[in-house]
């Protein structure tokens, strides 16, 4: 294992030259693969380095055009939802906040989802009505230059190398922090994937998305019914039968399995150890019986959906842009 020292050396070799502050990004990333006894390889920090150019361009807290007006949409719809009528909501914002602007003020010139969280925090705690139409939920549900799950992030802290001072939510869109979490849901599970391109995509679309995707299309070709290849086994949450789940049971003669065997085994779909289920070798082994070998990994066939997001991208989309972005830190790293 190579000293802190040679690591930090070794990524800024590896970041794009147009890259400043060289040496903190550095650090951030090399304390936190230490952290998570991550092996520094080349492949593992062109990973992280990759999907950092590709959601930030290595900026810490990234501006997103037209925030504020996405912010006030918000709590337009949850002020619908809660029958809450607008001139209320207005009178509201209107009130001055801690830094001497108005809510609407700060509102309308957000330009990062820092300064939104932060103002969403405001407006649950100081605001009249703010409990009634947040309670504790604040709409900013990413962040940080890896653009990370902040519930990831609030769920994943346990091993967390520094001292928080306000709360893993703000720790995110730091550079330590977002490249901690955004490290770990990177590379913090194991996989058994013939690339990094399905890492990515499974950043995008959850964990194993590009393994259950393979697993969905096998179905689909052992049962002839066309499925959403998304990566989704059940509903999470749930006791409904979910499409993926339907179309498994109509081979429950088939694979000699009950249905409460089948739902057991999907429910390991966001483990390593679903590989080895009867479920995932029998729908495998009936799928490509007189026909060829079917990949065990496929990207997920998901459109992606935010606020944020202008135009139609997908999931593959995003796979393969990071998967670019990747291989040019690849050959930086052999030149």
């Amino acid at each position: 294992m190579p000293s802190p020292a040679e690591t930090r050396a070794k990524i800024i070799r590896l970041l794009p030259t147009t890259v400043a502050n060289r040496e903190g990004w550095a650090t951030d990333l090399q304390t936190a693969f230490t952290a998570q006894k991550l092996e520094p390889t080349t492949e593992n920090l062109c990973a992280v380095l990759a999907v950092v150019e590709q959601e930030s361009t290595f900026q810490v807290d990234p501006p997103v055009p037209g925030l504020g007006k996405i912010a006030r949409q918000e709590i337009d719809r949850r002020a619908a939802q809660l029958h809450i009528p607008g001139f209320v909501v207005n009178a509201a914002l209107r009130i001055s906040s801690p830094n001497g602007k108005t809510y609407s003020e700060r509102l309308r010139t957000a330009r990062t989802e820092r300064e939104l969280s932060v103002i969403f925090d405001d407006l649950i705690g100081m605001v009249p009505l703010g409990r009634q139409l947040f309670g504790s939920f604040n709409p900013v549900r990413t962040g940080g230059p890896m653009q990370v799950s902040i519930a990831f992030a609030e769920e994943n802290a346990r091993d967390y190398p520094y001292t928080v001072k306000d709360s893993i939510r703000r720790e995110v869109f730091t550079r330590r922090g977002g490249l901690y979490f955004g490290t770990a849901h990177l590379l913090g599970y194991p996989a058994n994937y013939p690339k990094a391109l399905y890492r990515f995509a499974d950043f995008n679309a959850g964990w194993y998305a590009s393994r259950n995707a393979a697993f969905q299309a096998a179905v689909s070709r052992a049962t002839g019914i066309s499925l959403a290849l998304d990566g989704d086994l059940i509903i999470h949450g749930s006791l409904a039968v979910g499409s993926t789940e339907r179309a498994v049971r109509t081979l429950g003669a088939r694979l000699d399995m009950s249905e409460t065997d089948i739902r057991r085994a999907l429910e390991r779909g966001d483990r390593l150890d679903f590989e080895e289920t009867e479920l995932y070798a029998r729908v495998f082994e009936l799928a490509e019986r007189g026909g060829r070998k079917l990949p065990r990994a496929v990207l997920p066939g998901i459109t992606l959906e935010s606020p944020k997001i202008t135009r139609k991208l997908t999931t593959a989309w995003f796979a393969k842009r990071v998967d670019t972005r990747y291989q040019r830190c690849l050959a930086r790293g052999r030149s």
